[in-house]
């Protein structure tokens, strides 16, 4: 089948006719009507849908019922007129259709092209019905009526959204997190001391948006605050989080006697928070593997941890938070061939598929929030960069870890980002692998303390590998955690020993002697699990031991 972009030439027409008497039937981007009765009243549905969707060929004078054979006494200069004034008249905006008449076998067939419209006038909807029950969407061969929720959608496209600027009429400032507060309001007073070293706390939180008086003159946290910097947002809204879950298939139907979910979590709590603990889900339930170069490891990911965290913060900070959409959550979905991010609302306004990460492009849908988090820590930096930049990373992350690009897909009601996952590889040789461990140690003994990300630019190996060799230097005592075990804000120092009470006398050396009998062997040592899995060519997280995954079945 042809792709269509405007009106077919005559060898054009044929193969596109052709294609509908092979199947059938209309297809997605072509409408068939016999009209020989006239100008018939259901093609208003279809200018609609086309309009509304991605355009569309609508060919007067064929009739379906008889494979597409042309209408007897078919009247295209008649029926050009009727279509003329539905396109001028009866559809709102006007639809600049491109009509002509065009010889085909012994008739005259009229054809029309049906651009679609710019975002910023949808929806086209047929007059006498009104907006809510007359624009339509085109879906495979058929028209069918928009949800009002996809009408509100087309109509923010408009202008722009203040959802996230919504006070939240229960909360208090008391469910902010004081010492998210402290460190953002430090960066802004320290980076924009024009804007906010002379203001008062209170004031700096109101002009940041994070805080808004109520109806009754209240100082409450406004949605962006309490997603951004909340103690606990679920509070209030108990689906405004993710939902994790790692599926034995393809799929999400399960073979018979197989388990239905391998992992299974609902995420809450701030942003910071969620991200952080996404993250891990996805680094806890997918494979490494490696490559030696130079004579050191690289680490090759089934999903790059930086791609996958910049996917994870659009999906929170781009999400549709208006009300039909806070019973909503970001859904990451993980199978044994990909990774789905996807969350409710699709691209807004100027952004389409076509121009995710073109430089210089770039609309927000939730402004209050995006400007929050470019503040909000994380790690060793924040939430989001909010510069247009993160699909563009995205795309380099892939790239370095010799993966294909992600696969976007948007409609009116949600955005998914799918990652291919990494094909099985071949085994690799045993190779010894404690040159990330005596590195981090190395890094640990010249600083303080540091985050995972420190580290892992440090040693030159990936974040997941970082975390993960962390994580077994924390158990074997090497170093020890300054945060709780879950904190976004993680930091690690090597472990401090109180000084010995033993005296410092040296002991004397006994003489030498050569006698075996004064060399008895050494006691076999017992084997630890870094001996075991050492050379092995995938790491596996510390976390996936037996009864360590901790399932929540919702």
């Amino acid at each position: 089948m042809l792709q269509l972009s405007g009106i077919p030439d005559r060898s054009e027409l044929k193969a596109v006719i052709d294609h509908l008497r092979k199947v059938g039937a209309d297809t997605r981007d072509v409408e068939v009507k016999a009209a020989g009765g006239g100008f018939p009243k259901s093609l208003l549905h279809t200018i609609s849908a086309f309009s509304n969707t991605q355009g569309g060929l609508i060919i007067l004078g064929l009739d379906e019922k008889t494979n597409f054979e042309p209408t007897p006494d078919f009247k295209a200069g008649a029926t050009r007129k009727a279509l003329e004034d539905a396109c001028s008249n009866k559809i709102h905006p006007a639809v600049n259709a491109e009509i002509v008449e065009a010889p085909f076998a012994d008739t005259v067939l009229l054809l029309a092209w049906i651009p679609e419209l710019p975002i910023n006038l949808k929806p086209a909807y047929i007059v006498t019905a009104g907006q809510y029950a007359g624009s339509y969407k085109r879906l495979g061969d058929g028209d069918h009526k928009l949800s009002n929720y996809e009408i509100d959608r087309l109509l923010e496209n408009r202008s722009q959204p203040f959802w996230d600027r919504e006070v939240v009429p229960r909360a208090t400032l008391t469910d902010l997190d004081s010492q998210l507060l402290e460190q953002l309001l430090e960066r802004e007073r320290r980076l924009k001391p024009r804007n906010f070293a002379s203001l008062s706390d209170e004031d700096c939180l109101r002009r940041l948006n994070i805080i808004d008086f109520d109806m009754v003159g209240e100082l409450r946290p406004t949605l962006a605050g309490l997603l951004a910097l909340g103690s606990y947002p679920q509070q209030f809204f108990p689906r405004l989080n993710i939902t994790f879950t790692a599926y034995p298939g393809t799929d999400k139907a399960s073979a018979p006697g197989s388990p239905r979910f391998l992992d299974n979590r609902r995420i809450d709590g701030s942003i910071p928070v969620i991200l952080e603990e996404t993250l891990y889900a996805v680094a806890r339930n997918s494979r490494t593997g490696a490559v030696i170069v130079d004579g050191f490891r690289q680490d090759l990911p089934d999903f790059p941890h930086d791609a996958v965290r910049e996917a994870v913060v659009n999906a929170l900070m781009h999400r549709d938070y208006s009300p039909e959409a806070r019973g909503s959550q970001v859904q990451v979905n993980l199978y044994t061939d990909r990774l789905e991010i996807l969350n409710p609302g699709g691209l807004y306004s100027i952004v389409t598929l076509e121009a995710l990460g073109a430089t210089g492009l770039s609309a927000t849908r939730n402004q209050a929030l995006s400007n929050i988090l470019e503040s909000t820590p994380f790690e060793n930096g924040f939430v989001a960069e909010n510069r247009g930049s993160g699909y563009s990373a995205i795309l380099t992350e892939l790239q370095r870890a010799i993966l294909p690009p992600p696969i976007p897909e948007s409609t009116l009601t949600y955005f998914c980002l799918t990652f291919p996952r990494r094909g099985a590889a071949s085994p690799e040789p045993p190779q010894e692998t404690s040159a990330a461990k005596d590195r981090i140690l190395t890094h640990l003994a010249k600083v303080p303390s540091a985050t995972a990300k420190d580290v892992a630019a440090s040693a030159d190996i990936a974040v997941s590998t970082a975390r993960a060799t962390l994580s077994k230097l924390v158990k074997a005592g090497q170093i020890e955690m300054l945060e709780p075990p879950k904190s976004p804000k993680q930091r690690y120092r090597l472990t401090r020993r109180p000084p010995s009470t033993e005296p410092a006398t040296a002991p004397s050396r006994p003489p030498r002697s050569n006698s075996p009998a004064d060399h008895p062997a050494a006691a076999p040592q017992p084997t630890t699990p870094q001996q075991l899995t050492r050379g092995c060519s995938r790491e596996i997280p510390v976390s996936q031991g037996a009864g360590s995954i901790g399932l929540k079945h919702e």
